[in-house]
């Protein structure tokens, strides 16, 4: 189903070049394909185009951006098994995740053509004291201009929409960098908007070294930045981004509490897809479970069951729930983790042990704090159990990380609700749920190392857009 060979997106058009990166497999590691790299001089070319493009792109009008939107979500729909199986062989994907992630995609790419018509302004009451008599205002949404976005692994497909969608809806022209790990993915999008009318230059889609990736980063010509990786890249990132907007979605070790009066069969299906869902790599995938002693050994007992049984192999069998990590390097360093915890105190309940790529779903207690697998993002499928028994101390210990991206409450009692939206210090409170539930045009994104602004099609558009008020002065007659 793969080409030999995928061209780059340079001003809309695909382009070759001489050098060229395989993608593999990430099961079998194979490689499948292989696609062309742009060089430091296709980056500024890339940059030229989008900033040449800037005010073609700003006066397109809404019904415009929308039909070039809507082409895209019914291409989508007509490639969903061809997008699916891209996902599953250079991610690594189950095939039953990298469906749901197609959908994802849809939905993103059609919340972003019904938002492109809706980006509006108000009409302001300037007359608060005399000295404002006869003057009214009223302010409208531009353009910040040319966007640059950087994307990682783990959601190939979706990652990617939420950054070139709503740039699309509010008119910005973009340069994108996808992940060098899962780079078709992104091709495929680029493919099919090549497809539209988009104006040249209004997009390129680049597969490029990192070192070539910093122009994206320090050039003037880029008035926002918005990066999803690591906090380490991404505060680098923004140290060398000079005086255009950034937006950071970095990582997360969530935590999930789990409350004396939860129905403990649902918490632990819950629980079990929020921790390893696709292998545990997503920002928001459950580590850290803190459970109330009422109910610890049983929470315990049946998370560790439902673990064992998960079937783990290829991805591409619909019964597989666990596949293999992103490289046998990643799956290496969790496993160092793992060690460096069991020296400390930690107890392994299931799990722990590692073939290549493939990591087994696994479960520890005991874990100190400052061990890397409670302190860190462990980024693959591990969690964490922990237990409390005053609820407040519950929330103390889920703040107790540098990171803030989402966290997840199981509680029947509305105060406690309310008590751990008020004091839980993250950028979304999942009550009920895992923080790995995500819908997407809701708010998201975190605070300390988890990032800065929001994503989430309605709040991206509004980052990528500028208010520029207008004033009016009626003179007295």
């Amino acid at each position: 189903m793969f080409e030999q060979h995928y061209p780059y997106y340079l001003a809309g058009v695909a382009t070759s070049s001489p050098e060229r990166l395989a993608v593999t497999d990430k099961y079998n590691q194979e490689v499948i394909s292989h696609v062309s790299i742009a060089t430091s001089q296709t980056i500024q070319d890339a940059i030229s185009a989008a900033h040449a493009a800037k005010q073609t792109m700003r006066d397109l009008a809404p019904f415009h951006r929308k039909s070039i939107l809507n082409h895209c979500t019914k291409r989508f729909r007509e490639r969903f098994d061809e997008l699916s199986m891209c996902l599953c062989v250079e991610a690594g994907k189950p095939i039953r995740d990298a469906r749901g992630e197609v959908h994802r995609l849809i939905d993103t790419f059609e919340i972003a053509a019904e938002e492109s018509v809706r980006i509006g302004g108000e009409v302001l009451n300037l007359e608060i004291s005399p000295r404002a008599s006869g003057y009214r205002g009223m302010y409208q949404r531009v353009p910040v201009g040319v966007c640059s976005f950087i994307t990682p692994f783990n959601f190939p497909l979706n990652l990617v929409a939420h950054k070139i969608a709503p740039a699309i809806a509010a008119g910005c022209p973009f340069v994108l960098k996808p992940a060098s790990n899962t780079p078709i993915s992104a091709l495929l999008i680029g493919e099919i908007l090549a497809e539209t009318d988009i104006p040249k230059g209004g997009f390129s889609i680049l597969p490029c070294n990192r070192s070539a990736g910093t122009q994206l980063t320090v050039d003037p010509r880029v008035q926002l930045l918005s990066f999803t990786g690591s906090p380490e890249v991404g505060w680098q990132l923004k140290n060398q981004a000079g005086k255009k907007k950034v937006l950071l979605e970095l990582g997360g070790n969530a935590a999930c509490i789990v409350d004396q009066d939860t129905d403990l069969k649902d918490a632990t299906n819950r629980l079990i897809i929020g921790a390893f869902y696709q292998s545990g790599q997503s920002c928001i995938g459950v580590q850290r479970i803190l459970i109330h002693e009422s109910i610890y050994d049983e929470m315990k007992h049946n998370l560790i069951q439902e673990a064992e049984g998960l079937v783990i192999g290829d991805p591409k069998n619909d019964s597989t729930f666990i596949g293999p990590m992103i490289s046998e390097t990643e799956a290496e360093r969790l496993s160092i983790w793992i060690e460096e915890a069991k020296e400390m105190g930690g107890i392994v309940l299931c799990g722990g042990e590692r073939s290549g790529a493939m990591m087994q779903p696994t479960l520890m207690e005991n874990v100190p704090r400052t061990a890397s697998v409670y302190a860190k993002e462990a980024f693959g499928p591990l969690a964490t159990l922990s237990k409390f028994s005053d609820f407040n101390d519950a929330i103390d210990e889920t703040n107790d990380s540098e990171f803030g991206l989402q966290a997840g409450v199981f509680t029947r009692d509305l105060y406690k609700a309310q008590k751990a939206w008020d004091a839980l210090e993250v950028g979304g409170v999942i009550i009920g749920d895992v923080p790995s539930w995500r819908v997407d045009h809701m708010p998201y994104g975190g605070i300390k190392d988890s990032g800065i602004g929001r994503e989430g099609v309605r709040y991206a558009i509004e980052e990528m857009t500028e208010i520029r008020t207008l004033v009016i002065r009626t003179p007295k007659k």
